[in-house]
């Protein structure tokens, strides 16, 4: 059994909660990670699926099930957990969300842990960036081993904000647009909202922003980096790299790192000097090909 199948028996699909607001674009940013423009699938915890209607009525009605499955079919091995609702003030919401949390992040089974969690935060409404439900969660909710990371969704708000200030300062507006983007994060980071995130008692393990994820070619290659440096552990890196289908270039960068950390170093680089022995290649044959997404080896 190549070792890519061995971690995915081991610990099954790589499990998301995602936190945030009805209109941070979450569900757009699970198409974008799937590569589709499907609406998921729902499916409850015993694999039952669930007519989309029924749950689309409950979450008009408030009611919501963080324990249901989001599927989509284009990559079935991504299951998604949305937590909603909590922030409108219900504290029967945010307990659900906390349970669900601390059972999942040590759950016996390991197929049914949650691996990371995104905690998305629209940008267009920057000035409410950080409410009372992101100091909740970010002060109250220990999310154990489970590596939180802040996702600033419609980055490109802020693009907009950083024309008019370029135009203002008397650069064209060709001029403008080519640099709205790079001002942008000089305005995010002005407005220190990473900073607060920082110094709450149980802050995110990183941030990444993303922009124009309503786009065909939305990129999201910064939020799976991020996530997977913030996972730590090389398993879950491993799981988490060859689930997503998306992204040939983040399978290179972990396949060429990984090599060059196992075989760079004075072991390596002695048992290399003595020749490149069938054993050497095949090694590094399997720990190249663990990182990139439905690749069997024969050992």
């Amino acid at each position: 059994m190549a070792p890519t199948e061995d971690i995915r028996k081991k610990f099954g699909r790589f499990r998301i909660l995602v936190v945030g607001r009805a209109n941070a674009g979450k569900t757009t940013l699970l198409q974008r990670v799937c590569n589709t423009t499907d609406k998921p699938e729902i499916f409850d915890r015993k694999g039952n699926k669930i007519d989309a209607t029924v749950v689309q009525s409950s979450r008009d009605r408030g009611c919501h099930e963080i324990k249901n499955e989001m599927v989509f079919g284009s990559n079935p091995d991504f299951v998604f957990h949305d937590s909603c609702g909590f922030e409108a003030g219900s504290e029967a919401e945010f307990k659900e969300m906390k349970e669900f949390v601390l059972e999942r992040a040590s759950a016996a089974k390991l197929d049914e842990r949650v691996h990371a969690i995104w905690y998305c935060i629209p940008m267009d409404e920057c000035h409410r960036a950080i409410t009372k439900a992101e100091e909740k969660f970010f002060f109250e909710c220990d999310t154990s081993s489970v590596p939180v990371i802040a996702v600033f969704t419609k980055f490109d708000a802020l693009w907009d904000d950083a024309f008019r200030q370029l135009k203002d300062s008397g650069l064209t507006r060709m001029e403008s647009k080519a640099m709205a983007p790079e001002k942008a994060k000089e305005i995010f980071a002005n407005m220190k909202i990473w900073d607060r995130l920082r110094e709450t008692q149980y802050p995110p393990k990183g941030y990444v922003s993303l922009t124009e994820m309503d786009k065909d070619n939305a990129d999201c290659g910064p939020l799976l980096e991020g996530t997977t440096n913030a996972l730590g552990e090389e398993a879950m890196q491993i799981l988490l790299i060859s689930t997503q289908r998306t992204n040939l270039a983040l399978c290179i960068k972990y396949a060429v790192k990984r090599s060059l950390m196992l075989y760079i170093g004075k072991e390596g680089i002695t048992r290399m000097s003595q020749g490149w022995s069938e054993e050497i290649c095949g090694e590094m044959q399997s720990n190249i090909a663990v990182w990139f997404p439905h690749v069997k080896v024969r050992n």
